[in-house]
């Protein structure tokens, strides 16, 4: 069975990295990972931070629950990626999901969109069963 895709388009912190030499004497002198991590809490404004923790929190309980069943696609909004999906999906709001690329939800309205993701790998395992 093909996994379903939930695809989020949401505000999502950016990270950049240096050239490899310095990642790696950054990683020598023992100060890479806790300058990355430095670099992740101020990529985004608190509020944005906090709506970000939230959609984490929601996309690794859903992964507990699914498993493999579900694929997640967490896209920055602000990249290009997320510009070009957003025209794709036409989405003009975020956080933006699109179930199976086909059903989109904007809001953060979680139980929603369990429901819908519950119904959609129902609706898989139905077919499945009858034959």
């Amino acid at each position: 069975m093909k996994p379903l895709t939930v695809e989020v388009i949401t505000y999502a912190p950016t990270v950049f990295s240096h050239c490899q030499h310095c990642e790696v004497a950054f990683q020598e002198m023992g100060i890479g990972e806790r300058l990355r991590r430095a670099e992740a809490a101020a990529a985004l404004p608190d509020d944005l931070a906090r709506d970000f923790q939230a959609w984490s929190d929601w996309i690794h309980d859903l992964l507990e629950r699914h498993g493999s069943r579900v694929r997640i696609k967490v896209v920055d909004a602000a990249s290009i990626e997320g510009v070009v999906e957003s025209l794709r999906h036409r989405v003009g709001r975020y956080p933006a999901v699109i179930v199976d690329g086909t059903e989109k939800r904007i809001g953060a309205d979680f139980e929603a969109l369990d429901r819908v993701i519950n119904d959609r790998l129902a609706a898989q395992v139905s077919p499945a069963q009858s034959a």
